[in-house]
């Protein structure tokens, strides 16, 4: 029989539940006053012309559609690199690596990593990617530097996916003949697609929020370039944009505008992430 809770202990029950309640309250109304302040401020500053258009100094115009496809040439460049390289450490680390010392040192330095700020990678692509290898600052050395960034979190994510993928399922594809790599590749990535999603939406997020890293590798330019231009090319991405107009240029209703579109951009990321998620099962 269930013990009835004393008067002092409901009290302190009911006390417990509505902080709760009013800490879930305060977070929300906080995330609906922010997305709702910036649609309020930049969707009052969208035009087709600010989408559609480059700036130009001559004109006097202020157009943002290179650094849009700066933003989505940074986002491919940094997932196909980091994607075989994040989930094929992740497959190792889990699945295959024998020494638990080894591998206990390795997540405990991908956990470190991801606590470094962006500004600290930012000076090391700079030095490394910029000034040792000698690529020019563009849309390659700021896709090469935010590998860097979002490597440890491709790994956590998939590797704790992939431990939960019960023991017995790989115990019964082993008994029935399958090889290592194969029970693998069709038995458990299938089962973690789901943590492996999260992990690609979590790294596109901070690629599309990320400015302080790209100012150093990425650069500030503003001109219109086709992506294997952009590779060796000074390109700025919404971000980068946001922060020059916002502090550089003075021009609020353009960072608010370019704000919004970040956002709605990120929305659209995840819904696609999602559904290729959703696919990637049934197959």
């Amino acid at each position: 029989m269930d013990r009835k809770l004393s008067p002092r202990r409901r009290v302190y029950d009911t006390g417990l539940r509505a902080l709760l309640w009013l800490c879930s309250g305060i977070t929300c109304a906080l995330l609906i006053f922010l997305i709702g302040y910036i649609f309020y401020r930049g969707l009052g500053n969208l035009s087709w012309q600010l989408l559609s258009s480059q700036t130009s100094y001559i004109k006097d115009t202020i157009g943002i559609l290179p650094n849009l496809l700066n933003t989505l040439y940074i986002i491919l460049v940094a997932m196909l690199l980091v994607l075989p390289l994040g989930v094929g450490a992740a497959i190792y680390l889990t699945e295959y690596a024998t020494k638990a010392k080894v591998v206990a040192a390795i997540e405990f330095a991908a956990e470190t990593l991801t606590g470094i700020p962006s500004i600290i990678f930012g000076l090391v692509g700079m030095l490394f990617f910029v000034q040792k290898l000698g690529l020019a600052p563009g849309i390659l050395a700021g896709g090469l530097t935010l590998v860097i960034m979002i490597l440890p979190t491709i790994i956590r994510t998939t590797q704790e996916s992939l431990k939960t993928v019960p023991q017995s399922y790989r115990e019964g594809a082993l008994g029935l003949g399958a090889g290592k790599w194969h029970m693998v590749r069709t038995v458990v990535l299938p089962n973690a697609v789901d943590g492996i999603v999260t992990g690609c939406i979590l790294a596109v997020g901070r690629i599309v929020g990320e400015s302080a890293a790209l100012l150093f590798t990425a650069g500030f330019g503003l001109v219109l370039n086709d992506f294997f231009t952009a590779l060796q090319s000074s390109s700025a991405t919404l971000t980068v944009a946001l922060y020059v107009y916002a502090n550089e240029r003075g021009e609020t209703g353009v960072a608010f505008a370019i704000a919004a579109i970040l956002m709605v951009l990120t929305f659209l990321i995840n819904l696609a992430a999602n559904f290729a998620g959703r696919k990637l099962r049934n197959i």
